[in-house]
């Protein structure tokens, strides 16, 4: 998905309360980008707005930068949403839900599909979300983290969270897809080819032990049952492609070929 297309897709909003710094505004917004979360809230950022830092940093996420609303409060950012997630390295002692960022981007999907609109809040860099402004959030939202060592930055923790929205999408797709190179898609990438049929690969099997006969490496002749099982169960593991066949069966022609002696030239 390129960031035009993603721009015309909902998703939660990400809500920035009093950043400091403009790098780490920008730094959050290609965390967005990264991961499809398109609308971009700031609550009274330190240094002002606009900030060029801040689009110096975003390293071509700039059209989320550009698009980004300023509020002087969290109550005005969060307004217009039917749900709100605070993330959060501490429970604060409040009787409050706590969800995994998995679970968030879950249940916020299913209520973009309902046709509600969810955001999340992430504090200050030096302090995180005050107590008040956790309380305004229906859930507390945590990451798995080092307990020795749970401070993340503002982009790291923008972009946990946007991996776990984009794999709630139907289909995942992994890293850049090019004019060239499709989406990465899970499993196998078999580029061109496909399955060796069953058909191929007794035939490699057959000239195989064929060779290994000549060359006297099935003996003696007793184990030559349990050999020929085991050699087969080997490639039968590596689920080879039709093109792998062909390329074993020209391996084992050019290893067993009868080299005639060299002549030199005079």
């Amino acid at each position: 998905m390129t960031l035009e297309q993603a721009e015309t897709t909902k998703s939660p909003v990400i809500i920035l309360v009093e950043p400091q710094l403009g790098e780490n505004i920008g730094t959050a917004a290609r965390a967005m980008a990264n991961f499809a979360l398109t609308e971009l809230r700031l609550v009274a950022p330190r240094d002002g707005w606009p900030n060029k830092k801040a689009i110096s940093a975003a390293a071509g996420a700039n059209s989320i930068i550009e698009a980004a609303r300023l509020f002087d409060t969290v109550e005005e950012a969060v307004r217009d949403l039917h749900m709100v997630c605070a993330a959060t390295a501490r429970t604060r002692d409040m009787v409050k839900s706590i969800l995994s960022f998995a679970d968030a981007a879950q249940v916020m999907s299913e209520r973009l599909d309902a046709g509600q609109q969810g955001g999340v809040l992430f504090g200050r860099e030096r302090a995180g979300l005050t107590n008040d402004e956790i309380a305004a959030a229906d859930n507390i939202i945590m990451a798995p983290v080092n307990p020795a060592f749970a401070s993340l930055n503002l982009a790291q923790a923008v972009l946990l969270f946007g991996y776990e929205w984009l794999k709630t999408g139907e289909s995942v797709r992994l890293g850049r897809e090019t004019q060239f190179d499709g989406p990465g898609i899970p499993g196998l990438n078999m580029r061109a080819s496909r399955p060796a049929t069953k058909d191929e690969l007794y035939g490699f099997f057959e000239h195989l032990e064929q060779e290994l006969d000549a060359a006297g490496f099935l003996r003696p002749v007793e184990k030559r049952p349990i050999m020929v099982r085991s050699i087969r169960n080997m490639f039968h593991r590596i689920g080879a492609t039709e093109q792998e066949v062909r390329t074993l069966r020209g391996i084992v022609a050019s290893l067993t070929r009868v080299h005639k002696p060299r002549r030199d030239v005079p």
